[in-house]
């Protein structure tokens, strides 16, 4: 990341026609405008460089949780039914020294974000750009800094009468229950190794396989569909974890069309295949609409609109970005055994 924005630095520096012109790529393309590179360009990094002016009450964070937050994350940040808990594991002696007890002694199981963050930059970065899950990027400003306060004074590191601003953030951030935790002393994939910036070619007795450097406990394995079924643009391939796991991968083409496209939907972040987790399993789906003569058509509007009360309390966020189309293929696949 570091060198990442110091190279954006630099490039800054040189104006875009410049860069063009020496350009071996002639007629491709064109150059970003300053507006698009400042829509892209909105990280920010733990000393706080690219923060925006803003500031945001814990009142007024408690507000947008509970009509864009809670439905994921539970009342108070505890709930586990999407993600790890946002709160929890938090003592006052953390707050003071810096480090979580948990972390170093192994007692608590379940481990929140709180619990491992280290900086608030990191929090604020993340709500910033990612959240809510359904409406990325849609929080104002003043938006993320009320609920990234609010976050806060869940875990006792902020009262409740506290506005946080770019002007205090620095301050907070001496309040971070994991503040001296991190370290950048390990591999990028094994934490447990050293920094994997001078490897040597394998000469003898080499690993004919590549080794898991992390695991996912049996009874998650596949709670949200087959991992090495899910397209991934960037970055490593996910394992296979449906019950095949060990047997030859499924072909890609094999793959009914409509279960790439709820992959791709990410519809498998609340159905999973045969278990219920934020939403009704694919088998539950099954099992209810298939005597139902307009199953599909009925599911498909349903999954379109959005809503709760069906299968339980939690919302499920409308999905009007897809195709009539698509909206029956899903509702076609959901509904036939």
């Amino acid at each position: 990341m570091f060198r990442f924005n110091s190279m954006i630095a630099l490039i800054s520096l040189i104006p875009a026609a410049q860069i063009w012109a020496q350009s071996p790529y002639q007629g491709i393309g064109r150059a970003a405008t300053p507006a698009e590179i400042k829509s892209w360009d909105i990280d920010v990094r733990p000393d706080f460089k690219g923060l925006p002016v803003g500031r945001g009450s814990v009142a007024k964070g408690q507000e947008i949780w509970e009509t864009k937050c809670e439905s994921c994350h539970g009342a108070f940040g505890e709930s586990g039914e999407v993600f790890t808990p946002i709160s929890g594991g938090i003592s006052k002696q953390a707050i003071a020294s810096g480090r979580v007890e948990s972390l170093i002694d192994g007692k608590t199981p379940i481990r929140s974000t709180m619990m491992k963050v280290a900086t608030v930059s990191t929090l604020w970065d993340y709500i910033n750009r990612a959240m809510p899950w359904n409406a990325p990027k849609s929080l104002t400003v003043d938006e993320v800094y009320a609920s990234v306060a609010y976050v806060l004074h869940l875990n006792d590191v902020l009262p409740s009468d506290f506005e946080l601003s770019n002007d205090n953030i620095a301050a907070v951030q001496l309040r971070m229950p994991n503040r001296n935790g991190m370290t950048t002393n390990h591999g990028l994939l094994t934490p447990r190794g050293t920094p994997d910036v001078a490897a040597v070619a394998c000469m003898k007795d080499c690993i004919s396989a590549p080794q898991v450097s992390s695991t996912i406990p049996e009874y998650a394995k596949n709670a949200h569909g087959n991992l090495a079924e899910q397209t991934r643009g960037l970055g490593l391939r996910g394992i296979t974890t449906s019950a095949a796991t060990g047997k030859a991968a499924i072909e890609k083409s094999a793959i009914p069309a409509a279960q790439i496209l709820f992959n791709a939907s990410s519809c498998n972040a609340c159905h999973a295949a045969e278990q219920k987790t934020i939403g009704p399993s694919i088998t539950d789906l099954r099992t209810k609409y298939a005597s139902r003569a307009d199953a599909a058509q009925y599911l498909a509007a349903k999954i379109k609109t959005g809503g709760s009360g069906v299968w339980g309390v939690i919302p499920m966020p409308p999905q009007a970005q897809l195709t009539a189309q698509e909206l029956l293929q899903l509702g076609k696949w959901l509904s036939t055994p």
